[in-house]
């Protein structure tokens, strides 16, 4: 397999442990525990450096290379995941809360150099193949440290957890540390090594960035376009916790089997990318295709029985469809973020990339922070209605996408 390909699949998995655990495994854990919907979603606030990101991009961007900034950011994941190993959320909940937060803006860091690595080595002709890698190693990251390590959890421990993924992170340090490819193509002091010349100005550099072509159409599309099923992810798997369903059955059938689902929609997406490089027509079709499986999840929860095993088998079906429709539809997204991201100045596009990927996680912890509130207030059935209200403002918005927007 392409060497570029092998680094980005193994940064990109390491990057999705723990948008993994705090996705997949602690809300149900903390349901598990009797915790309230509204204190559940106000744990996303853990993902505050994912929105703040863009104020240490440049840093990340015009200051040493990309490989130092992925050793010291995973350096720090290490130390995190050791801190938390002798801890448990019951009796320690706010350190736990704090070493969860520093992960997440070590990610962050991480990210960004990832990010500005793929947007280098990645040609035209390969957006397709590199999307699915980024999609699909994310999201087995995320399998790993959330459903796998869900449905093992009563067996492991808390601590056992963090020091596995503690050796997992030392794994990728030495590969990044001894990676030829980081060193040839990224190492380069004209490209990647030296200062700017000109002086830090956030101000150009928003301006810079908006002067894309295509930003501001991508901006909002990527504000947007995963609203509805947010929600509906979020909050679905909590309400079959509350009918019948076990932790270890859910992190079984919807931490490992829907993200099988929703790896297999990745690399479907990334094969129909690779045919037709524009992907807006693709997603068009997606998004309608979602609003319809929505619909019928919608429905699900209104006549939902926990005592007919029927529903049951209905409810694992709707959330592994689920799954492969918003697998097909964020490999175009982020195909589409990165085609708008290589029409920008090779200085910035790293910057501009984790601009818009800052974008789509505002859209989501905005929204996934207040959904359990909203649970709370209107109960699920009106809350679902309400995810299918957003999951149509995404049509509308691709659907009228004014000429040359994209």
């Amino acid at each position: 397999m392409n060497s570029k390909y092998v680094l980005l699949g193994c940064l990109y998995f390491v990057q999705g442990m723990p948008y993994g655990l705090q996705s997949g495994l602690l809300p149900i854990y903390l349901r598990s525990v009797g915790l309230s919907f509204t204190k559940i979603s106000l744990a996303k606030m853990l993902y505050l450096p994912w929105v703040l990101k863009m104020l240490w991009a440049p840093l990340v961007d015009q200051c040493h290379t990309k490989q130092t900034w992925l050793v010291l950011s995973m350096c720090g994941l290490v130390l995190a995941c050791l801190a938390c190993a002798p801890m448990s959320p019951e009796t320690n909940f706010l350190p736990v809360a704090v070493m969860l937060l520093l992960m997440n803006f070590f990610a962050s860091v991480q990210d960004i150099a990832v990010d500005g690595v793929a947007v280098r080595l990645l040609g035209q002709d390969e957006i397709g193949y590199g999307n699915t890698i980024q999609v699909v190693a994310y999201k087995l990251g995320s399998v790993l440290a959330g459903g796998g390590l869900l449905t093992l959890m009563h067996l492991l421990g808390w601590g056992v957890l963090f020091l596995l993924l503690a050796i997992i992170y030392l794994l990728a340090i030495l590969y990044v540390w001894s990676a030829p490819i980081l060193q040839l193509t990224l190492g380069r002091p004209s490209q990647d090594g030296q200062p700017r010349a000109r002086a830090f100005n956030p101000w150009r550099i928003l301006q810079e960035l908006f002067h894309v072509p295509g930003t501001l159409w991508t901006a909002g599309f990527v504000l947007l376009y995963k609203l509805g099923e947010q929600g509906a992810t979020t909050m679905f798997p909590l309400f079959l916790l509350d009918h019948g369903f076990s932790t270890q059955q859910l992190g079984f059938w919807n931490g490992v089997v829907a993200m099988v689902f929703s790896i297999t929609g990745s690399s479907l997406g990334g094969q129909l990318m690779s045919k037709q490089r524009w992907p807006l027509s693709l997603l068009k079709a997606l998004l309608l295709l979602r609003f319809c499986s929505l619909n019928l999840q919608t429905f699900l929860v209104f006549i939902y029985d926990d005592g007919v095993s029927l529903f049951k088998g209905a409810a694992i079906l709707s959330i592994c469809v689920q799954h492969f429709i918003g697998g097909l539809i964020t490999t175009l997204a982020f195909s589409t973020m990165m085609q708008c991201t290589q029409r920008a100045d090779g200085s910035i596009q790293a910057t501009h990339y984790s601009f818009l990927a800052t974008l789509e996680v505002l859209g989501k912890l905005a929204f996934s922070t207040f959904v359990g509130s909203i649970v709370d207030w209107l109960g699920f059935a009106s809350s679902f209605c309400c995810f299918l209200f957003l999951s149509f403002t995404s049509v509308l918005y691709v659907l009228n996408m004014p000429p040359g927007g994209s």
